[in-house]
């Protein structure tokens, strides 16, 4: 595992011992620290707080979203190849919010509904290669496949592209502290979408890159920079969240019993059960530049310096959440920042809900009952996005 002790002054998000249970972290820097620093990937602030993560987000003049990466990008490669960074949740306002505007259409509760049979048929074709084998690996045989394959059909990418997207996904947010796989994943990625592009643009396809192409800003065709960020963000913020939010909650239920015959005994209780589950295993720590020098609960913050929202340890804040380290999946009151806070908050979270509620409602038809396998071989992805990346599962 790892020797780290001081959380306080010497963070690593891709810390073994982190990345497998970071709870108990989380409750030390927030008694002690709830501010912490590391020198570790250029240096950084991680805050810890409900309070404070929900400042920082909800301060855009003061906490620039001009990169949001947890680790900055090696050698400035992505400036390189994406000179308009991942629009709108890499751009401040104004930028921010014309390229926001377009892609709200595409993630309104009509639009998501639209790929609900969809995804609801892409669930069972992938329950039908494993539920009469009595055991799988829920990570990584479902949990995975899903969002992969609706964002794909979103940007019009084939099926038999699904695990180069993938690795790519991965090689961007989990192996962050890998530049040079980080780098050759960017390269590989934003090649193909160029070319996309180019074969798209003067097309009449009704996928998301095609309309992009079409669509104008103040009477002119958007810029290719912004069409390009735009659909890698789709693919980065669409991927690896949606993943390990459906996998956290597997592995939950597959720990849980009672709370998956609950579910099963009372289907209705599931949206209420994934925002409870989305709170307390929340996948993704996103970033922030201060702007200029501030003070942030008495720690001094300089221009410049990159501070980490950290989502999910707000999401575990006592001051916040009654029983904040329980999960109670019939929690009414639930004002969790899974999503992000401010005007940054997730475009997409209408089709992530969907994704969960979708799958959630079909494993359970077919597995009303699991658990993890007896090796309990559980592994998981830390960094940027976390979630686990192997989850055995035996069931009846």
């Amino acid at each position: 595992m790892s020797n780290q002790t001081d959380w306080a002054g010497d963070y690593d998000l891709f810390d073994l011992a982190y990345v497998a249970d970071p709870y108990p972290i989380w409750d030390e820097l927030r008694a002690s620290c709830p501010v912490a620093h590391t020198e570790r990937y250029g240096g950084s602030w991680l805050t810890t707080t409900y309070e404070d993560v929900t400042r920082v987000a909800r301060d855009p003049s003061a906490f620039s979203s001009r990169n949001v990466s947890v680790i900055p990008p090696p050698d400035g490669t992505e400036a390189e190849l994406l000179p308009a960074g991942l629009p709108p949740i890499q751009a401040d306002p104004p930028v921010h919010t014309w390229t926001r505007r377009l892609l709200l259409p595409w993630f309104s509760n009509d639009r998501v509904a639209a790929y609900e049979e969809y995804t609801r048929d892409l669930c069972r074709t992938l329950l039908d290669g494993f539920a009469a084998s009595g055991r799988a690996d829920a990570a990584d045989d479902y949990a995975k496949q899903i969002p992969m394959r609706v964002i794909g059909k979103m940007l019009g990418i084939p099926e038999d592209m699904s695990e180069t997207f993938i690795d790519w996904v991965r090689s961007v947010l989990e192996y962050a502290n890998d530049a040079p796989r980080r780098t050759k994943a960017q390269i590989e990625s934003t090649a193909y979408f160029l070319e996309e592009m180019e074969k798209r643009r003067h097309g009449s396809g009704t996928d998301l890159i095609s309309e992009l192409l079409r669509c104008e800003v103040g009477g002119e065709h958007v810029p290719d920079e912004f069409v390009l960020g735009t659909v890698a963000l789709i693919l980065i913020a669409g991927l690896d969240t949606t993943w390990s939010a459906l996998g956290s909650m597997l592995w939950h239920l597959a720990n849980h019993p009672d709370d998956t015959r609950r579910l099963v005994e009372e289907p209705e209780l599931i949206p209420t059960a994934i925002e409870e589950m989305l709170r307390a295993f929340s996948p993704v720590t996103m970033a922030r530049i201060a702007t200029d020098d501030v003070e942030l609960h008495g720690c001094p913050v300089k221009a410049g310096d990159r501070v980490l929202l950290g989502f999910p340890a707000a999401n575990r804040d006592p001051a916040a959440f009654p029983d904040a380290d329980r999960v109670i999946i019939d929690r009414a009151v639930n004002r969790h920042v899974a999503f992000g806070a401010g005007i940054h908050r997730c475009a997409g979270s209408n089709l992530a809900r969907m994704e969960l509620r979708v799958a959630l409602e079909e494993w359970l038809v077919r597995i009303p009952t699991f658990r993890l396998a007896d090796d309990n071989d559980v592994a998981w992805a830390g960094g940027q996005v976390r979630g686990p990346r192997q989850l055995h599962v035996v069931f009846p």
